[in-house]
């Protein structure tokens, strides 16, 4: 007897009938738990949550980068003869005046008295990291994790749950119209559930790239957060526009909102695609159905690692051209620019290493990221199914 005789004799009644068929496993393409849709959210929320405050200093390594590409300027203003009057008085600290610590040229015990602006770019990931921990601090590694809170709270508790939703309902009409098409299923949700939260809360999304982008160089004033980064873009909108009660300074908030989804769409459709056969085989390897909590946190997390690092490999171009069209400073350019505009400037600029500019710190954020929230929330979900459903 096989796997397919017990199901048959399973379903069969006492007076050997068969009867309804078999439940689907637990382990179909959404995740098919019985649980609802504020379950889903929650257990998508806290992944996102501690997703987001792990891997945030990756993030803002790969904005600077690509910022720095696009022309951004991290040079201290004291290295510039004019600007340096303005900045001494009775706030002024010695450690205002520290230069890059690779810099061979800084002044007395390193200030930035003749440190030439090439001492404060950035090299790559590292040099990021280490610039940014001498020159700032070590707590601005984690700028803008407020907003990617914000961000990635409401996003992740409407991507996961929509793609679980939008998952289940295509598997089960494809495999009654079109079983064809059933193994793009994945795909297909992935899209769908990604294009939704995109638009839903692409705001936020705006305002951490730009406070990750730019760093805040007056003494003594504390960074901008997230409202005041978006007051900021709909104000330099609404000064170039002659109606005062123009609304085009609130459409500046989705500005880039083209690339983004250039960006994740094909991003969710290539992870989905990539993830599920892969979670689907490591489950197997682990017990299906019968696995343990941390039989299935280990087929998520590693089939959510591998999933994430191919799908960021290869749309960091895409990538590229939304950190750029985030945060260009010129209101009428910025509304008037394309993607495909975009990506051509960066050829123009770069060639193909510009189209690829913070790729490692990308692909190095991108497969932990996925990994940690698609192996959480599987497991929150195991767990709260098996307590609704002890038996």
């Amino acid at each position: 007897m096989n796997g397919q005789d017990l199901l048959l004799l399973d379903s069969m009644d006492t007076q050997g009938c068969i009867s309804s068929p078999p439940p689907l496993p637990a382990e179909s393409l959404g995740g098919e738990y019985k649980l609802g849709f504020v379950d889903r959210s929650f257990s998508a929320a806290g992944a996102a949550f501690i997703s987001a405050i792990i891997v945030n200093p990756l993030d803002v390594a790969k904005t600077r980068l690509q910022a720095q590409a696009a022309g951004v300027s991290y040079s201290h203003p004291l290295s510039n003869v004019t600007n340096r009057m303005g900045y001494f008085g009775p706030s002024m600290m010695f450690a205002d005046l520290r230069c890059s610590p690779s810099c061979a040229r800084a002044g007395i015990e390193g200030t930035v008295s003749i440190c030439p602006p090439e001492c404060f770019r950035y090299k790559g990931t590292l040099d990021v990291f280490y610039k940014i921990v001498h020159q700032e601090g070590f707590a601005r590694l984690w700028r803008g994790t407020n907003a990617a809170l914000a961000l990635a709270v409401p996003t992740v508790g409407i991507y996961l749950p929509c793609y679980d939703l939008f998952c289940n309902w295509l598997e089960e009409f494809t495999s009654k119209s079109a079983p064809s098409i059933t193994p793009y299923v994945p795909s297909v949700a992935g899209s769908l559930a990604r294009s939704l939260a995109c638009a839903t809360c692409y705001p936020i999304e705006l305002a951490r790239t730009r406070m990750q982008a730019f760093k805040e160089t007056q003494i003594g004033k504390k960074p901008p957060g997230v409202i005041q980064t978006l007051l900021g873009v709909v104000s330099q909108v609404k000064s170039t526009n002659s109606p005062p009660n123009s609304l085009q300074g609130y459409r500046a908030l989705w500005t880039g909102m083209g690339a983004q989804l250039a960006r994740d769409v094909p991003f969710s459709a290539i992870c989905w695609s990539t993830l599920e056969p892969t979670r689907r085989e490591l489950r197997r390897l682990v017990g299906g159905n019968d696995a343990n909590a941390w039989g299935v946190l280990g087929a998520n997390f590693t089939a959510g690692f591998v999933a994430g690092t191919i799908a960021a490999g290869a749309t960091c171009p895409l990538d590229v051209a939304k950190t750029r069209r985030q945060i260009e400073m010129d209101p009428v350019k910025a509304l008037r620019m394309t993607t495909r505009q975009t990506l051509m400037e960066i050829w123009r600029d770069g060639g193909f290493k510009g189209l690829f500019t913070g790729f490692g710190a990308r692909v190095g954020r991108a497969g932990p990221s996925v990994g940690i929230v698609v192996s959480f929330y599987e497991v929150v979900k195991y767990v709260l199914h098996h307590q609704y459903s002890p038996s």
